[in-house]
């Protein structure tokens, strides 16, 4: 799995002019699926990304994860994120997860979470949806399960 994240002072996501979900301080996480992912994968992100230490302290130190500042969390599916654009001007998206898995490991990252006490909003599986932010920091972290919990 792959997720790009985002440190928000607020994020919305919006799906034929409704709003759908929305958040305050917290965090705005892409999440792609990949073909080879599992719930592990999804379990491991989950718990990577509500434990990075991004938020500032009273220092201004980066020392404060999403759990220690009472934070949310909007999820939104994102299989651009497996889009291989090594050949070519099209990318391919051969290794972004079928529809299917792709749901369901969605959702089973999206349940760890909130199992961990953390409000998440979501955005609509396989919508055209228009994602609003603003962004704190900025700070911007990529994550994949694969390059990360494989190799650690």
């Amino acid at each position: 799995m792959r997720a790009i994240i985002q440190l928000v002072k607020q994020a919305s996501v919006t799906v034929e002019d409704k709003t759908i979900g929305q958040i305050g301080q917290g965090l705005l996480v892409l999440l792609g699926v990949g073909k080879t992912d599992t719930d592990e994968d999804a379990g491991y992100l989950a718990d990577k990304i509500t434990g990075l230490r991004i938020f500032p302290d009273d220092n201004a130190l980066m020392n404060r994860s999403l759990l220690d500042v009472g934070g949310e969390m909007l999820v939104v599916s994102q299989f651009t994120l497996y889009g291989d654009c090594r050949k070519g001007r099209r990318p391919s998206f051969n290794q972004a997860g079928p529809p299917e898995l792709a749901n369901q490991l969605y959702e089973v990252f999206c349940q760890k979470v909130r199992g961990k006490n953390i409000e998440v909003a979501t955005g609509r599986f396989q919508a055209m949806m228009q994602v609003s932010l603003v962004n704190d920091g900025p700070v911007t972290i990529i994550l994949d399960s694969e390059q990360t919990r494989r190799k650690a």
